[in-house]
């Protein structure tokens, strides 16, 4: 559930790309940058990250009581295609869709999920699962880009949707009868994984013939598991997190969902204690560096798990280094007041920042339940379009958060 995943479709415009022609890859032309919607929460480009941004932060501002802004929403709603899937970012949601456009499942999977929460938008969310559905692999999974091989991160985040919009996943199957459980299960390591300390971990997809564990994937897999979505709310129970029992004769967690998602949130919870964080290797570097992002999605894949203090560390150590990386960033805000939500923690005073406050002046402001209407500054932003609208960010802006992690977080091979 991590906001490097919200940049995977950078990564996936250069796939389509490989095969234009050299001339143009060497010289490309550069694109006018978009202009910021006034409904969208962020200033930065929103080509790669738009709607799973504003998922996020509607999300969030929903789980802290607060009503979101009638635009903010109305902006989500509306980047959706007739056929029902939605691209990362629509700069003209006024024109249809076409066979062009780059729709993919974890735009759609997280719209999808946020628009469920919200209500008032069923026929939304039914169209999103029809196109999830419409898209699914004849192995059972999904891939960021409909027609790509499956993968384990884009799998997850479509199942926890489809549990989301009320779906049973198991139920949910490809033309050759193949669950999106199944599509899942298939990604993940099992007791006879090498070394041990793999064991319950899902790789993010095979690479030379071995499938590497990965903790973006694992905490991810987690949730799709325990047939949960992005808000996890706080566990009645709270026992430690275990590795798989290798010692009996079978290993239900290989046809088991549930049992999965235990033995990954107990690889999640090993992989945590080395450092009390996650780490990432990122591209042109030759050192692991703290994954803040990873780090948040293993606290609450832990959380709804019922491990609580399998992630205590983790969830200190984001409250005193977190404010950095996730300063006026919606995707990384809302992951962080999500975190807080899933550990039953304060998110105003979240390590000495008040995470609502936060990501509330990153975009529309939200109305109370209690008061409902628009305060001035909302009306003033209304008015014109002046708080928003009048941002012009380059085109390279997306690059500032997640982007460097993105083949070291959902396609890494590192073993945290």
């Amino acid at each position: 559930m991590n906001v490097r995943r919200s940049a995977a479709a950078l990564a996936a415009s250069a796939v389509l790309c490989v095969g234009a022609a050299p001339v143009a890859l060497a010289a490309p032309s550069p694109s006018p940058a978009p202009v910021i919607p006034s409904g969208l929460f962020g200033q930065a480009d929103p080509t790669y990250d738009g709607v799973w941004r504003q998922s996020f932060a509607l999300l969030a501002q929903h789980t802290v009581g607060l009503r979101p802004s009638p635009r903010a929403v109305d902006w989500l709603a509306g980047q959706q295609c007739a056929a029902g899937g939605f691209a990362s970012f629509r700069a003209d949601a006024t024109k249809a869709c076409d066979p062009a456009t780059p729709l993919d499942t974890n735009a759609t999977a997280v719209a999808v999920q946020a628009l469920k929460t919200l209500g008032g938008h069923a026929s939304a969310v039914k169209k999103g699962v029809d196109w999830l559905r419409s898209v699914q692999n004849e192995d059972g999974g999904w891939a960021y880009v409909p027609g790509s091989p499956s993968e384990a991160s884009s799998t997850s985040v479509v199942i926890s949707a489809l549990a989301a919009a009320g779906e049973r996943p198991a139920d949910v199957k490809s033309k050759t009868g193949k669950s999106a459980y199944d599509g899942l299960l298939s990604f993940r390591l099992g007791c006879a994984a090498d070394p041990a300390s793999d064991r319950g971990a899902f790789g993010y997809q095979p690479t030379g013939g071995k499938l590497p564990a990965n903790a973006d994937a694992s905490a991810a897999a987690t949730l799709a598991g325990l047939g949960k979505g992005a808000v996890v709310a706080p566990a009645a129970t709270d026992t430690p997190a275990t590795a798989p029992n290798c010692a009996a004769d079978a290993d239900p967690a290989a046809t088991d969902p549930a049992a999965a998602a235990q033995g990954a949130a107990g690889y999640l919870a090993e992989a945590l204690k080395k450092d009390g964080h996650l780490t990432a290797v990122t591209p042109g570097a030759d050192q692991p560096t703290p994954d803040t992002g990873n780090t948040a999605d293993a606290v609450i894949a832990l959380a709804a798990a019922g491990h609580k203090q399998s992630a205590a560390g983790a969830l200190e150590w984001l409250k005193a280094n977190s404010a950095q990386w996730a300063k006026g960033n919606p995707a990384a805000l809302g992951t962080l007041i999500l975190t807080a939500h899933a550990t039953g923690t304060d998110p105003r005073a979240f390590g000495g920042t008040d995470l609502v406050a936060a990501l509330n002046v990153t975009g529309p402001t939200a109305q109370t339940p209690a008061t409902g209407g628009m305060s001035e500054a909302e009306k003033d932003k209304d008015g014109n379009g002046s708080g928003n609208l009048g941002w012009i960010i380059g085109a390279g802006a997306a690059a500032g958060v997640g982007i460097g992690f993105l083949l070291s977080g959902r396609r890494k091979e590192n073993k945290n």
